[in-house]
């Protein structure tokens, strides 16, 4: 209903008298718009309580505005429609379209933005007219009354001095030719308001050389001007210009972009953050809208398979790039006056770009299949190919009735920004891009703005200047008489071009400048007169609003803006690094399901580039990242980003509360169908790994340890059980254990050797053999002897010792007198324990073993005959 009603607005044109139809429509509508508003007000005081309704801004603003209307409506209604207080509170309709800036969200952060530079904004135009003050009394001194002149009425030329010396001469002249008038300058110095508006001409840069010509050129009040007769009042304007406009008016840049900045500290949502944490944010609002895309399966054909690996190229890519720049300067070299044979081949040469650009066009169909029309850059050069061979089948009908085929050529050029990422010195140019796509919603909310203060003082001057004389800067196209005339002369002011030319005719007040009782086709309206005062606060107030405040936030934006790509071109991580992931991302997650296998992940992090690149050996790094793992010993792609991200910036921050955002963030944006719950990390699974293979050691010791005590447990009561049946033993039987077999191997001449030293070994003295194979005799191939007699195995040992012994029992004749119940530590006993007295020194243990017998033991074993035991029992008793 608010853009219903501010849009009737606009049809209300001088017009309006001749469309009767639409004149009724419109005061029906107008009457329907009004209870609407009526009954919202009525409402909301219903629904916020009287009281609270008007404590809000926005509230008291649609109240005023539904107060105008309904003024206007019962003024109707009476009769005193054309009263001129109504007509001039009809006026107050133009605000009308203000009350959208509480429902649109854009506009009403950017209000809210120049309500809390108000303050700021006043002082600087204090400052401004305080400084100005002192420009304007020093003019109306220097200036005041001496703009008059006398001027030819036919040709608009002033009089020479010689021929009109003053004011007398001019009256005189005048009485006796009619063509002779004695006018002043619209714009001067007669008093301190003309003086401010004089330089706010100079200060804008609009109209000011009149000015200054005038002021160079006056001489006395009541005489006519001199050409530079005046030369000193350059100085006044030069210095005026220096301080009074490019320092005072630059200070509204200033003040709106320091009020941005500390309402963007004291608002915004980084205030609390250190300079480290505001790298991890911005890092992290670019990646947690990334979203791994699925990529174009490579086709099985052998053909199309060829055709796909050529056009997916980053060569091909530039290439075609190439063609295209090629193609504007064909373009750029066409002129209107060129020759036939010039024009012949330029047409020839944009036929075969034409061909190129098709022939890509249909290999890429042929390769990428239907998943050609699934990336919006294919689309685009498809249009613009099938817009470019209609140009050149129907290039006269085209030309004819719609614009030329060339704009369609032209369009492709866009294309370039494909490439740019491809090329490291067009770093600064994607930075740059990149701040300007970031900074469009905020110009775009800023033009809204703008364009709701030209609707409104718009719709103000149609209903104040629509029938102004045509004079200087208003005429049949810049004018006030219809809505769309009056949006380009706005336009035109908002750039502070020719707003001295529009506001001119306004100041005409009456005869002869302009005739009052004129008649106006198609109104009831009379005269085609200005309003001054009027004319000079809508110029003036509508300058300050658009040019000196709206205008500077858009180069407060752009200000920002390259601030910030000048800082995201000196950080670490920038938007083509995360693009570089997507894509590396793509080649090895076929799928798309946004997980790649644990085993992927080493080759993953060395394919990548820098600064994002974990090159090999990257194992250990990659462990200690501790990335969590799923099922199906999957991760995440969100997982591995942040992982090289915090690798990149480093550690020393707490970011936990920012990664949970940004992962809930993600999974919002990239559903997926796969479960996303960790099960385990890297870190924990290889420690679980350790752990595994201690545990495997410990029972593999555990279960040797078992076989050798049940082992020594058989062996004893087989022994038995042979003994009582005098059966004869085996040649070996039993565990086999490695460790003797792994010092001296199988070789039996060596045990031969081993045997023939123990024979010679003393009672007293026993030979210890070394159990390092250095030290063994050098001799690997001697004669073994058949022992006549069973050997005895003698080693010293700690009665904690674990002796592990595996060996063949014998019979010896006259049978050895040993306690029968000696017996390995840790086996079971057999039957009664001897009772041994305290040993004095390393106690020893005697086994009757055979010379094939592998033997593991703790302590150096030596061999020893029989003859040789009966003084070793006397020293073990």
């Amino acid at each position: 209903m608010i853009l219903l009603s501010s849009g009737a607005l606009a049809f209300e044109d001088i017009y309006i008298e001749r469309r009767r139809t639409i004149k009724i429509i419109l005061e029906y509508a107008d009457k329907v718009f009004t209870y609407v508003f009526i009954i919202e007000m009525l409402l909301k005081w219903v629904a916020y309580g009287f009281k609270t309704y008007f404590t809000n801004a926005w509230c008291w603003l649609d109240f005023l505005i539904v107060d105008v209307s309904l003024v206007t409506l019962g003024a109707n209604w009476m009769g005193y429609s054309e009263l001129g207080p109504i007509k001039s509170l009809r006026t107050l309709r133009a605000l009308r379209p203000l009350r959208a800036l509480s429902r649109f969200e854009g506009m009403r952060v950017v209000v809210n933005a120049l309500v809390g530079a108000i303050p700021s904004i006043f002082n600087v135009l204090l400052v401004c007219l305080i400084f100005w003050l002192i420009f304007s009394i020093m003019g109306v001194n220097l200036f005041a009354g001496k703009f008059y002149r006398c001027i030819n009425t036919t040709t608009e030329e002033l009089f020479p001095i010689t021929e009109v010396n003053n004011r007398s001469d001019c009256l005189a002249l005048q009485h006796a030719t009619q063509e002779a008038r004695w006018v002043n300058v619209k714009v001067n110095y007669d008093n301190v308001g003309l003086g401010y508006l004089s330089l706010l001409q100079v200060a804008t840069f609009k109209g000011w050389m009149d000015i200054m010509y005038a002021a160079v050129d006056s001489r006395e009040v009541e005489e006519q001007p001199s050409y530079e007769i005046n030369l000193y009042m350059y100085i006044y304007f030069v210095i005026f210009i220096i301080f009074g406009s490019f320092f005072t008016l630059n200070l509204f840049i200033g003040v709106i972009i320091d009020n941005f900045n500390q309402q963007k500290k004291k608002f915004g949502d980084d205030i609390f953050m250190t300079e480290e944490q505001k790298k991890y944010h911005e890092a992290m609002k670019k990646l947690g809208s990334k979203k791994p895309v699925k990529p174009i399966p490579r086709p099985t054909n052998m053909i199309q398979g060829a055709v796909f690996d050529f056009i997916t190229q980053q060569f091909f890519d530039i290439f075609i790039m190439v063609l295209i720049c090629l193609n504007m300067v064909t373009m750029m070299v066409e002129t209107d006056d060129q020759s036939v044979e010039k024009e012949d081949v330029l047409y020839k040469i944009n036929l075969a770009f034409i061909i190129v650009f098709t022939g890509e066009c249909l290999l890429k169909m042929f390769a990428l299949r239907h998943y050609f029309f699934t990336i919006g850059w294919n689309i685009f050069d498809f249009v613009v190919v099938i817009l470019s061979v209609a140009g050149i089948m129907l290039s006269d009908i085209i030309e004819k009735y719609f614009v030329s085929p060339t704009l369609f050529r032209v369009i492709r050029l866009a294309r370039i920004g494909r490439v740019l990422r491809l090329i490291k010195g067009a770093k600064g140019i994607r930075t740059l891009l990149f701040a300007l796509m970031m900074s469009l919603p905020a110009l775009f909310n800023i033009g809204l703005l703008l364009f709701l203060i030209m609707f409104i003082f718009s719709i103000f001057g149609m209903s104040n200047f629509a029938y102004v004389k045509k004079q200087a800067g208003i005429d049949d196209i810049f004018n006030f008489q219809t809505f769309g005339s009056s949006i380009i002369c706005l336009f035109e002011i908002t750039t502070s071009a020719g707003w001295d030319g529009l506001l001119l005719p306004i100041l005409n007040s009456g005869p002869p400048d302009c005739d009052p009782d004129i008649e106006n086709p198609g109104s009831d309206v009379r005269g085609n007169c200005g309003n001054p005062g009027m004319g000079i606060m809508f110029f003036c107030s509508y300058i300050i609003m658009s040019f000196l405040v709206v205008v500077n936030m858009y180069i407060a934006i752009i200000l920002e803006n390259f601030n910030t790509a000048q800082e995201e071109s000196g950080d670490l991580l920038c938007e083509d690094d995360f693009v570089m992931f997507d894509e590396t991302w793509e080649k090895f997650d076929l799928e798309g399901t946004q997980f790649i296998e644990y085993a992927k992940l080493s080759e993953f992090c060395d394919t990548l580039q820098e600064p994002l690149r974990i090159a090999k050996p990257n194992r250990i790094k990659l462990i200690s990242m501790d990335l969590p793992l799923v099922t199906g010993d999957k991760i995440h792609c969100l997982d591995i980003l942040l992982a090289v991200t915090q690798e990149v910036l480093g550690e020393g921050v707490e970011m936990t509360a920012m990664k949970v955002s940004i992962e809930a963030k993600f999974n919002m944006n990239n559903p997926t169908t796969d479960s996303y719950e960790p099960i385990t990390t890297t870190l924990r699974r290889k420690e679980e790994e350790a752990a595994a293979v201690i545990i495997q050691r410990a029972y593999r010791k555990h279960l040797l340890k078992r076989s050798i005590l049940h082992a020594s447990f058989m062996h004893r009561s087989k022994r038995q059980i042979r003994r009582e049946e005098n059966e004869e033993p085996p040649e070996t039987e039993g565990l086999l254990v490695r460790k003797m077999n792994v010092l001296y191997g199988s070789n039996l001449d060596l045990a031969a050797e081993m045997e023939l030293a123990g024979l010679r070994a003393q009672p007293v003295s026993v030979p210890v053999v070394s159990n390092r194979p250095s030290d063994l005799p050098k001799q690997t191939h001697p004669t073994r002897p058949e022992p006549g007699k069973p050997l005895l195995l003698v080693v010293p040992v700690e009665f904690t010792s674990e002796v592990v012994l595996h060996s063949a029992p014998v019979t010896s004749d006259p049978p050895l007198d040993l306690p029968e119940q000696t017996q390995p530590s840790g086996s079971e006993p057999t039957g009664p324990e001897p009772t041994w007295p305290e040993p004095a020194g390393p106690n020893l243990l005697v086994v009757p073993v055979e010379v094939t017998s592998e033997v593991v033991l703790r302590s150096s074993p030596c061999l020893c005959s029989l003859e040789s035991i009966d003084n070793l029992r006397e020293s073990i008793v």
